[in-house]
């Protein structure tokens, strides 16, 4: 992209620095005798604004607030597909910068424990579906959610693995962020 035409995103940043806050998200790859969940899942169409469009997408969503990262990943699944899963092992954490925004992704490798298929799934979710990843790849390659979809099953595949420990854990605080700590809590 030219410097001299920033994207919104960008010029918003440049103009306010201390505005830039990627969103934070979460994606799960649960394998299964060799096939992957997935969801498809409708969303907005912006070439037709009263339409959407389906999209594949690993079991994702937002981090929310007093949530980690691990109880975020299995509650997206959950919500996204009617199974409950046991997270095992972060794969990587991914920056995709849109035209209008960034995000922050982690995707987290995880063992399937029990489906719930009466479970009513998140608004949007079309289905859950299991896939091998020819599969993936040679009947819905072209309509991935992100290019972090493929990525992230491949950095799966290729066994990249990094302990849950290296997260570290939540720490809630009673001071503002604004607050200056005091040698105590440094």
């Amino acid at each position: 992209m030219n410097s001299l035409n920033p994207t919104p995103a960008v010029a918003a940043v440049a103009a306010d620095p201390a505005r830039f806050a990627p969103r934070v998200t979460v994606a799960t790859i649960v394998e299964r005798d060799g096939v992957f969940l997935f969801v498809e899942e409708r969303i907005p169409d912006s070439a037709n604004p009263a339409g959407f469009k389906l999209r594949i997408n690993q079991p994702a969503g937002h981090l929310e607030p007093n949530e980690s990262l691990v109880q975020a990943a299995a509650r997206e699944t959950l919500e996204e597909t009617g199974w409950q899963i046991e997270i095992t092992d972060l794969v990587c954490i991914d920056q995709l910068h849109t035209p209008d925004r960034d995000f922050l992704r982690f995707s987290f490798a995880a063992r399937p424990l029990q489906h719930f298929p009466e479970r009513d799934l998140d608004v949007g979710i079309v289905r859950a579906l299991w896939l091998s990843p020819e599969q993936l790849l040679s009947q819905h390659g072209s309509v991935l959610r992100s290019e972090l979809v493929q990525s992230s099953l491949a950095a799966y595949l290729s066994g990249q693995r990094i302990a849950l420990h290296t997260l570290g854990r939540v720490v809630k605080t009673e001071h503002s962020r604004d607050a200056k700590p005091d040698a105590a809590t440094q």
